[in-house]
């Protein structure tokens, strides 16, 4: 008993010290300020979509990004078309064909080989980058909607602070229900995770929905060269071995007009499916304060859920229990509410103590089912 509290004590410590560092550290981060109407940007941009099976939502998504208004002779946009078995690419040839879009390309990988690996979406991005003209690579998705001046964002962060590798923020919109609501909260804090580590230099993260490097700085590491074992980490990954070269040059543009758009996922089962593939890649992390940041987020989960079965068995474990959820509610809700104020997303708030519960089920349920489930469904493959 006594040891069992010393341990969940530490953990409490621990955990409630890597959540206020995230707060502090957001905080110290500069906002990144707005590009002036008149700004004029440089920089030439390919912007890679990789697709497969977006026919519902990838009209949308080119339609947001040529309401940017970038200049034409500095951008050009690839579609990265996988296989898709429905009308996705009939679309976006459509879409070339009534020259809605200038410099739109589609590139379909069922005209190369395949690739060696299971790692499909980095095989497209490895063609679209040998195939793309711009200077700076820009990623998002098939199913995303960028914002207004999402590209002139990019190109001012990049020409000011002459960084090789930028993250940018990402948000879910459109919630029907309090488990989507929780994706859209729990994704706010991994926002808050992404800048603030980038910013304090102690975590990187990243989202391939807004995400842009160095064509040059991509060759220059050579590219997804050594981390095609993983079907997923075309962003994190790679932002791993950029920061490697060039530790400094490593940005996150904090401004909410910078977020790109998608949708939760609309089941329990999407949901832990997307969480397993995303957890499938922690096995590659080569930076151990990554590493115990993540071990003491799922061993502290893991307490308080072993806590809250042992007070059936004997109530002297009930103050533990009891202490473990007030510190991680106390603590949460200060980083979190941080978030949805900065992304005017306050109503996320309303449903906090039901999505806390959904959050430590869910880190319980993923950090331990990475351990035994090796491959994963995703649009309708099975990748490992």
């Amino acid at each position: 008993m006594i040891i069992y509290t010393c341990i969940s004590i530490c953990l409490s410590i621990l955990y409630s010290g890597f959540l206020l560092r995230y707060v502090y550290f957001w905080e110290q981060m500069p906002l990144a300020p707005d590009p002036q109407e008149d700004y004029q940007p440089i920089t030439a941009i390919t912007v890679l979509i990789p697709v497969r099976n977006e026919a519902a939502s990838i009209l949308n998504g080119l339609k947001t990004i040529r309401q940017n208004n970038y200049p034409p002779d500095l951008l050009e946009i690839i579609v990265l078309d996988d296989h898709s078995t429905d009308e996705t690419p009939r679309i976006v040839y459509e879409t070339i064909d009534n020259q809605s879009f200038k410099n739109l390309r589609l590139l379909q990988l069922k005209n190369y080989p395949p690739p060696a690996s299971p790692a499909f979406k980095k095989h497209a991005i490895q063609l679209g980058i040998e195939a793309a003209k711009g200077t700076l690579i820009v990623t998002t998705d098939g199913d995303c909607r960028v914002p207004d001046r999402w590209l002139f964002h990019i190109a001012q962060y990049y020409e000011t602070k002459q960084v090789k590798c930028i993250a940018a923020p990402v948000r879910f919109e459109g919630e029907c229900n309090d488990f989507q609501r929780f994706q859209s909260l729990d994704f706010l804090g991994m926002m808050g995770v992404t800048g603030a580590g980038i910013q304090g230099k102690f975590t990187l993260m990243a989202n391939g929905a807004n995400f842009a490097y160095e064509k040059a700085a991509f060759h220059e590491v050579n590219g997804f060269q050594g981390i095609t074992h993983q079907a997923s980490g075309d962003d994190m990954l790679l932002m791993e071995k950029i920061a490697h070269r060039y530790p400094n040059e490593i940005g996150f543009i904090k401004n909410k007009k910078a977020t790109v758009l998608t949708l939760p996922k609309p089941t329990i089962a999407d949901f832990l499916s997307q969480r397993l593939r995303w957890a499938s890649k922690t096995s590659t992390y080569t930076r151990i304060e990554t590493i115990i940041q993540l071990a003491t987020s799922l061993l502290f989960a893991l307490n308080i859920v072993v806590s809250g079965l042992l007070c059936f068995w004997k109530i002297g474990f009930l103050p533990i229990f009891v202490l473990q959820l007030l510190t991680k509610t106390m603590i949460d809700y200060s980083f979190l509410n941080q978030m949805a104020t900065f992304f005017d997303r306050n109503d996320l708030m309303l449903r906090f103590h039901k999505s806390e519960l959904y959050h430590i089920l869910y880190i319980v349920i993923v950090g331990i089912g990475v351990q035994f489930k090796k491959t994963y469904e995703w649009k309708g493959r099975t990748v490992r």
